[in-house]
């Protein structure tokens, strides 16, 4: 039963590696460097569940699935690093900067301006970068 959900895990990693490569080609290596000292398995486990399992599934495009991520982020209002990354991301898998700008101001209606603003203020750091 080990030797099947190894097999599972190093399946699932694959496909989460080849899923976040194509939104960061250097994601894995910046996971591994972020968390390298604290919690170098929140590094497999986003690679595996978030990108093997979520990310890869069929329905939604890495564009959407992107911007879904801002806007959720957004939302929670206070992730700077994250929602960074993921507009960065959102770039990468050819997401136009209107399209992340109209994603922040409609989370204006369900997050509030503060948050949209924070949102905003974040996104235009990115595009200036």
């Amino acid at each position: 039963m080990k030797a099947e959900s190894k097999q599972s895990s190093d399946n699932r990693y694959q496909k989460g590696l080849k899923t976040i490569t194509a939104v960061n080609p250097n994601a894995e290596d910046d996971i591994r460097q972020m968390l390298k000292d604290i919690c170098p398995d929140m590094g497999k486990f986003i690679i595996e569940f978030a990108f093997g399992d979520i990310y890869s599934r069929p329905g939604l495009d890495l564009k959407m699935r992107e911007l879904i991520t801002i806007s959720s982020l957004v939302t929670l209002g206070h992730p700077k690093t994250q929602l960074t990354r993921h507009v960065k991301n959102a770039l990468n898998v050819g997401c136009t900067k209107e399209e992340i700008v109209e994603t922040i101001l409609q989370m204006a209606i369900y997050a509030g301006f503060p948050a949209a603003l924070n949102g905003l203020s974040i996104a235009k750091e990115v595009f200036e970068e």
